[in-house]
């Protein structure tokens, strides 16, 4: 499900990149028998289409942070999850009449849509932290972020597939009941906790209490224990720590050439250890690619190049995606959204930059283009090769090396037991699935 969520999240992201070439070029119509050359519905500037696709990830960029508060704090993963996708879906069938009334509006509607849509990174890792055994983490978030991926070359081949065949107005509308298809499912399949899911076995809950602990018993996270102290979100440790940065410039680099690709592919098309091998290997060989097309000069040659490029970037998701769940997993949603807002920046500045790079579409133009995000890759690769780390940080451990956490109501309620151990008073048997102790 979580798959098919990120097929829906970029699904609902990409529709506008292809429908603004339908909306911006000359198309014909056939009258009397005769072919007639009509001109563009909307005689958009390309900084104009640039302003337009990047004024989503403003809203994107604002809910980053806040996402993770909430996922953490008030909602819950699998309801902010929803909340996000599901709101975007319904708003995007808003497009139509909004941009025949006129840039600002479609401008607007694309900022919030932005907000609802940037909560969906930050909730998904809240449901990592409580459903997820370490072991497993990896696997399971880059089978779920491959669906972007998927989402994006099914949605861009179906989009383009609507516009031709049934208008680009239907894009929008059929995205977004897909999409509010999906969230009714979701609600109905996925619960917040373990323990509140009934088909869940016995020994699937006491193996996910086991390797995951306290966070999977609670939809909500407040306080942590560090250094036998009841603490609130150490957001100082998070500013100041060299791995929490490489995870956000690694964030941002590959995004910068997602986006580039995610944006502008369609525009350019119609004119002609573990973590840091799959984030290097992966910034280097995608960089590799993104030149091989600067230089290229034919069609399915293009085309192949950019499909590896696209496609390596799985691999760098299997590597810094995940790597906040390594460093403090009970902040895992916080830190996503601290890197996912840096993230968002390459996706306000690409479109409208390459907007200003390709006045003429022509061929060195577009080198330009693809020169700068192969820069952005080699130093991301760099950077993260230099300083990210798998281990779990200073400032995200107990005293005893295990996180605690409390209810909103049981805030300090840890006691230390005649070895000098801290342990928590949270347990399961008040709730509805499951049994025992979070010890």
């Amino acid at each position: 499900m979580a798959f098919l969520g990120f097929w829906n999240i970029y699904g609902l992201r990409v529709n506008l990149s292809v429908a603004i070439v339908a909306m911006t070029k000359n198309y014909s119509i056939i009258g009397n028998g005769t072919v007639v050359m009509l001109d563009p519905e909307f005689s958009w500037t390309p900084e104009e289409q640039g302003l337009a696709l990047s004024s989503f990830f403003y809203g994107y960029a604002l809910s980053q942070i806040p996402g993770g508060w909430l996922a953490g704090r008030i909602m819950g993963g699998r309801s902010l999850f929803a909340l996000g996708i599901g709101a975007t879906a319904l708003l995007t069938m808003f497009t139509p009449p909004l941009v025949r009334a006129g840039l600002p509006f479609i401008l607007a509607l694309r900022v919030v849509e932005g907000i609802f849509e940037g909560v969906t990174y930050p909730a998904i890792h809240a449901v990592w932290a409580r459903w997820a055994p370490p072991g497993e983490r990896t696997q399971l978030a880059t089978i779920a972020f491959s669906g972007s991926y998927f989402g994006t070359v099914v949605s861009l081949s179906l989009a383009s597939f609507i516009a031709e065949w049934i208008g680009w107005p239907s894009i929008f509308y059929i995205f977004g009941i897909m999409g509010l298809l999906w969230c009714f499912v979701w609600l109905m399949c996925v619960k917040e906790t373990p323990q509140e899911d009934r088909s869940i076995t016995d020994d699937e809950l006491d193996m996910i209490r086991s390797s995951v602990g306290p966070a999977s018993n609670h939809g909500k996270v407040v306080k942590y224990l560090f250094k036998g102290k009841v603490s609130d979100i150490p957001w100082r440790h998070f500013v100041t720590s060299l791995p929490v940065w490489a995870i956000a410039i690694a964030h941002f680099c590959e995004n910068w050439g997602f986006y580039t690709l995610l944006t502008e592919l369609p525009t350019f098309m119609s004119v002609n250890n573990v973590r840091k091998m799959c984030t290097c290997g992966a910034f280097v060989f995608q960089a590799l690619f993104l030149l091989l097309v600067s230089k290229s000069r034919n069609a399915s040659a293009v085309v192949v190049l950019l499909t590896f490029a696209v496609g390596f970037g799985g691999f760098a998701w299997a590597g810094f995606s995940v790597n906040h769940l390594d460093l403090a997993p009970q902040f895992a949603s916080i830190l996503m959204g601290i890197s996912n807002t840096m993230a968002t920046l390459p996706g306000m500045i690409s479109p409208s930059l390459t907007g200003y790079l390709v006045q003429h579409k022509s061929a060195s133009e577009w080198e330009m283009v693809f020169y700068i995000a192969a820069g952005i890759y080699l130093t991301g690769a760099l950077l993260y090769g230099l300083f990210a780390t798998a281990e779990r940080q200073h400032w995200a451990q107990t005293s005893d090396q295990r996180s605690l956490f409390y209810d909103n109501g049981d805030e300090g309620s840890a006691e230390e037991d005649e070895f000098g151990d801290n342990h928590s008073k949270t347990s399961t048997e008040d709730l509805p699935f499951g049994s025992g102790s979070c010890d």
